[in-house]
């Protein structure tokens, strides 16, 4: 699955649709690389004071056993809502929009994992679900998110591999934020798998790794 994707600079304090990520000067805009563990711009709708937010928060939930491990890092679609990691949070809408420009992929096969790198042909507003914790390790309020998966499409199953990022269509973008009233059956139906894409999909030119991705024989984050 997905553990590293690109991302404009100037996207981290995008907060209102109608500045969109399409309009802006791409030229003279640097490409930031987000990885597992680095903090996500994460845009949400701050039922407070009942307007979008754009906060950085760590990429993967603190694992039980060790905060500074981050475990799990990626949601299910399917099982978002009974999952108890998630369920919560994603009833209580703490749900947001992290902006793409690319993302990675690897086969789910033994051996080195071999990056594959996929380019959509436009931005893409992936899903995620938040939660604060209360780390006493750290003196501030600690925010974390994952990714919300769904199945792959045929494009990045023929890697293979059986998952990728849910990307929203622009016409859920308020519904999953909570903007619009919605069930949560309504809510959660924003998360579909992307076919018929125009997406390309290059394998990734740089050194070799023995990292492995999460697999299903190793289910780290995959749930």
């Amino acid at each position: 699955m997905c553990g590293k994707f690109t991302a404009k600079a100037s996207w981290t304090e995008i907060v209102d649709y109608i500045w969109s990520p399409f309009n802006l000067d791409e030229e003279a805009d640097r490409t930031v690389t987000y990885r597992v563990m680095n903090p996500l711009p994460v845009v949400l709708l701050d039922i407070v004071i009942g307007e979008r937010r754009v906060v950085p928060m760590r990429w993967g939930f603190p694992d039980l056993k060790d905060w500074r491990r981050p475990q799990p890092i990626h949601a299910r679609a399917e099982t978002i809502d009974t999952t108890k990691a998630f369920a919560q949070a994603f009833r209580d809408g703490q749900r947001g929009i992290v902006w793409m420009k690319s993302f990675n992929e690897a086969p789910d096969v033994e051996g080195p994992t071999i990056q594959h790198v996929i380019v959509p042909e436009s931005t893409l507003a992936a899903a995620v679900v938040w939660r604060r914790f209360e780390i006493s390790a750290s003196p501030e309020p600690f925010f974390a998110c994952v990714l919300v998966t769904v199945a792959a499409n045929q494009l990045i199953s023929s890697l293979p591999t059986d998952r990728m990022p849910a990307f929203l269509a622009r016409e859920d973008w308020q519904t999953w934020l909570g903007e619009k009233p919605a069930s949560l059956e309504e809510v959660k139906a924003c998360l579909r798998t992307v076919e018929d894409a125009r997406w390309t999909m290059t394998r990734e030119e740089r050194a070799g790794s023995t990292r492995r991705k999460p697999t299903v024989s190793d289910p780290a984050g995959l749930f």
